[in-house]
């Protein structure tokens, strides 16, 4: 298994969500698995930005860097495409410093964008995970297996349409 993204003793993506409270200084701690993934990829800290088209913090390390550079580079230098996604990817974009114990203290603007004020939602995305407002999370989380679910009929038609139109020929 050499290579492997299972190789070191464990995944190198983000799964799972996680509820945290905030303490009385405003921190809260990064559940363990995921500061296992960041301390495998290599990353010091915690790199956040406002995820563009929700009310969430996209969040990881060198991965979601490695993700943000590919996107970007697509585009020619200069070109309104590229600077229109540098800026809003790493013109609103911060890196966390995360404490001995785990914790990191997000800022006012992230905390703004997501609505948290009390507590997060931490969801693993594979090669980024999302903070999110616990309530918020619940919806989208509802929304998004609706649509799994009708994904999922469209598909097993499709399938079933092109097993019939094989069987036929």
């Amino acid at each position: 298994m050499r290579g492997s993204r299972f190789a070191r003793g464990g995944m190198d993506r983000f799964v799972s969500n996680f509820t945290l409270r905030l303490d009385a200084k405003g921190r809260v701690s990064i559940p363990a698995s995921y500061r296992a993934v960041l301390a495998r990829d290599g990353f010091e800290g915690l790199y956040c930005y406002p995820a563009m088209d929700q009310p969430a913090v996209d969040a990881g390390g060198n991965a979601l860097l490695g993700e943000i550079e590919a996107l970007t580079t697509a585009y020619p230098p200069y070109s309104d495409e590229r600077e229109a996604f540098e800026l809003a990817l790493y013109g609103t974009s911060e890196t966390l410093k995360i404490d001995g114990e785990g914790r990191v203290i997000l800022s006012d603007a992230l905390k703004d964008h997501a609505g948290i004020t009390e507590a997060i939602a931490f969801v693993g995305l594979g090669h980024k995970f999302q903070i999110w407002e616990p309530g918020r999370f619940r919806a989208q989380l509802a929304e998004a297996t609706g649509t799994v679910r009708a994904l999922k009929k469209q598909l097993g038609s499709r399938v079933a349409a092109r097993d019939a139109q094989k069987a036929r020929e």
